[in-house]
This record gives C-alpha cells, sequence and structure tokens, in this order.
C-alpha cells in the first residue's frame, strides 16, 4: 500500500546576511541518503561538483574523501567549507516546497506532491538585497513560476517578475541531479554563465 504520510521539510532556508541570490530546489532526498545536513546532501548529487568547478576548477572541492587505503570517514560533502563559502559569495538556499508527499521512496520530482508551497514572499522579504532567483529542475522552476505569477523560463535563461518595488530574475538552470541528461562540465558552463552575469565570477 503506497504511503502517503504528509513530509515537512527538515531544514531551514540558509538565509546569510546581504544575499543577492536565492537558489531553490524542490525538496530533499530521504534522510538515508544525506551525506550532511545541509542542502543537495545526496553524494549522487553534483551541484556541490558543479560549484567547485566553476569556482575553483575542481569537482572534488567542496567533498572530503579518504586518501585511498586509509581508514577513516566516509566520504561526504563539507558543510562548513560550503556554508562559508556561501556566505562569502551572498548565495542563500531554499526549496519550493515546505511539505510534499513522497509518492515513492526517493527524490525524484515525478514522485514529489507539494502539498504545501514555500512562502516565497516571506522568503524574499528577509532577503532585501536578492536580485535573482534560481531553480534547479522542472518541478521547482514550474512552483515558482506558479507562486509569482512570471513565464517559465528556459533552461540556461531568465524571466523578469516584481515583487515589493524589486525587479527579479528567475533563473532557470539545468538540474544537478545526474538523471538529467547533461554531462557535469556542460552544467558547470551554464551555472558560470549566470555567475558571471550576477557578478559573482
Amino acid at each position: 500500500m503506497e504511503d502517503i504520510q504528509k513530509e515537512v521539510h527538515p531544514l531551514d532556508p540558509f538565509l546569510p546576511e546581504g544575499a543577492r541570490m536565492l537558489m531553490l530546489g524542490s525538496f530533499p532526498p530521504p534522510r538515508a541518503r544525506w551525506s550532511m545536513e545541509f542542502y543537495y546532501p545526496n553524494l549522487q548529487n553534483d551541484m556541490w561538483r558543479i560549484f567547485g568547478l566553476v569556482f575553483f576548477g575542481d569537482a572534488r572541492y567542496f567533498l572530503n574523501q579518504p586518501e585511498p587505503g586509509c581508514p577513516g570517514p566516509k566520504p561526504a560533502f563539507d558543510r562548513e567549507r560550503i556554508a562559508a563559502f556561501l556566505t562569502d559569495k551572498g548565495i542563500a538556499l531554499g526549496d519550493t516546497a515546505r511539505a510534499v508527499i513522497r509518492h515513492k521512496g526517493n527524490a525524484s520530482d515525478k514522485f514529489l506532491e507539494i502539498v504545501e508551497p514555500v512562502d516565497i514572499g516571506g522568503l524574499l522579504t528577509r532577503l532585501p538585497e536578492c536580485r535573482y532567483i534560481v531553480t534547479t529542475g522542472d518541478k521547482a522552476t514550474s512552483t515558482l513560476a506558479s507562486l509569482t505569477g512570471a513565464p517559465e523560463p528556459p533552461v540556461g535563461g531568465y524571466s523578469e517578475f516584481l515583487f515589493a518595488g524589486r525587479t527579479l530574475r528567475h533563473y532557470r538552470m539545468p538540474s544537478s541531479s545526474r538523471a538529467y541528461p547533461l554531462p557535469i562540465a556542460r552544467k558547470a558552463e551554464t551555472y558560470a554563465a549566470l555567475m558571471r552575469e550576477a557578478g559573482l565570477l
């Protein structure tokens, strides 16, 4: 029998002071797949490898991994290094869903039903300097568009909308999931173009 229990988001939004960019996914994977207590925690998700490539030319920059043949903890993303980097760059993180029903035991958008979307107005009120919102997948993109009324942008592009006297750009980036059929180097190129346009690279 299908488990239809509502699942509430386990993380608070990450909102560094002065952030100019807000990145929004859909919802975290099941906790069993986490390598850290933070956004994009699954080692099979390439978001932090993409960021490593874009900003440091190294896909493993945000990954803690023991030397071959040496005992140690399992590989994991380094939450503290990631959080410090995002704070320095002024990049906030959140998700477009506050509560979901997960119809399969995975993070696939295809089986994720959003029953409570994020309060995007509340988030933006807490980010007065934000001018760029970035969504990282189809469901995140369509959910944000439904909340703002702005058209869904094409992958790599943006649409604009007004919020409390601010003009904001909603950028749509390739999903960092390995299920999205694009090599990581190509994904990194698209993210790098966005970061240059936003003055972060």
